[in-house]
């Protein structure tokens, strides 16, 4: 169940993308992101969201979309690899509004962290870290948080890994979500840098439509 607001994967984006891509590629990418977020992708999808401890499926997502993203500019079409591509950061990116990643990262400096552009997105003994686990979906209760009015009394009777109380979708979930922006935002970041090591500079230049 995501929901990051849309406003928050669209700046990540082109905060990540804008001087790389296409103004047109850019808006494919950001649409098939934010596409992610459709009613029908909340309930038994939760891969893309990284939602009911889903860790590993979320991991093979996305190396899912990568691969879509290769195979699509192996051949003539590109519209595909744009599509997939922003699937895939809708994913890396909500991974860390879902799970408690930022927490293990401000965990290691006792209360004294270095401000949120320093986060590392991806160290690796937190990624494979035992303790990572993301917020489980506890219905109707997770539902009923969305409800502004009717929060306080779900937060109430959810439990402490619910995704009523983990997630770190929203400026209103306190200090930890400038972390959470700023990691995801590295991330796509890293995606894109991925992608062109493996691609072919012609391919890379086809998928970018610079």
């Amino acid at each position: 169940m995501s929901r990051m607001i849309a406003k928050y994967h669209i700046e990540m984006t082109i905060a990540a993308l804008a001087p790389h891509f296409s103004e047109r590629a850019l808006e494919i990418i950001i649409a098939a992101n934010l596409k992610q977020d459709s009613f029908w992708n909340q309930f038994g999808h939760d891969e893309i969201h990284y939602d009911n401890n889903a860790i590993d499926k979320g991991n093979r997502y996305i190396n899912e979309q990568r691969g879509y993203v290769l195979a699509t500019l192996l051949s003539p079409g590109i519209l595909g690899a744009w599509i997939a591509f922003g699937r895939l950061l809708h994913t890396a990116q909500d991974f860390y509004a879902h799970t408690n990643y930022v927490t293990l990262w401000l965990d290691q400096y006792n209360g004294a962290p270095p401000p949120p552009p320093e986060i590392d997105p991806l160290k690796k003994e937190l990624v494979q870290s035992p303790s990572l686990h993301s917020g489980k979906i506890y219905l109707p209760m997770d539902a009923l948080y969305f409800i502004k009015p009717l929060r306080p009394w779900a937060l109430k009777l959810l439990p402490k890994d619910s995704h009523g109380w983990m997630n770190l979708d929203t400026p209103d979930q306190g200090p930890k979500f400038p972390y959470a922006i700023a990691a995801a935002t590295q991330r796509s970041t890293y995606e894109l840098d991925l992608l062109r090591k493996l691609l072919s500079p012609e391919m890379f230049s086809r998928f970018t439509d610079k």
